[in-house]
C-alpha cells in the first residue's frame, strides 16, 4: 500500500523542501533595505495615486471576459481530438454543432461592437 503513494510522498516531501529553501535563501541573501515605493499597494498597472474621478472604460474587462468564456469552451475540443476514433462519428457531428455555435457567438459579439477598442 505504502509502495503505490511513496511517488505522491517524494514529490511532496521534494516540494517542500525546495520550497523551504527559497524562502531561507531568501531571507539570507536577499535585499534588506525597503524602499518607500516598493511598499505603496500595486493593483492591475495602475498608479497608486487614483483619484476618484478617474473613470475606468469596460471595453478592457468586456474582451478579457469574452477571451476567457471563449477560451474555456474551445479547451472542450482537446478531449475530443484525442480520442475522435474512439467516439465514432456522433462526436464529430456534435463537435461540428459546437464550432458553428461558437462561431455564431462569435459573430454575434463581434457585430454588436464589444470587440471594439474604445
Amino acid at each position: 500500500m505504502l509502495r503505490s503513494y511513496l511517488p505522491a510522498l517524494v514529490f511532496l516531501v521534494l516540494g517542500g523542501a525546495i520550497g523551504g529553501a527559497f524562502v531561507v535563501l531568501n531571507s539570507v541573501i536577499g535585499p534588506r533595505r525597503a524602499v518607500p515605493r516598493k511598499t505603496e499597494p500595486y493593483e492591475c498597472g495602475l498608479p497608486s495615486e487614483v483619484r476618484r474621478e478617474m473613470r475606468f472604460g469596460i471595453s478592457f474587462y468586456l474582451i478579457a471576459m469574452l477571451f476567457i468564456l471563449f477560451d474555456v469552451e474551445v479547451i472542450f475540443l482537446y478531449p475530443i481530438a484525442v480520442q475522435l476514433r474512439s467516439y465514432g462519428s456522433y462526436a464529430l457531428v456534435e463537435t461540428v454543432v459546437f464550432v458553428v455555435l461558437l462561431l455564431i457567438a462569435f459573430l454575434y459579439v463581434w457585430r454588436r461592437g464589444a470587440l471594439e477598442w474604445r
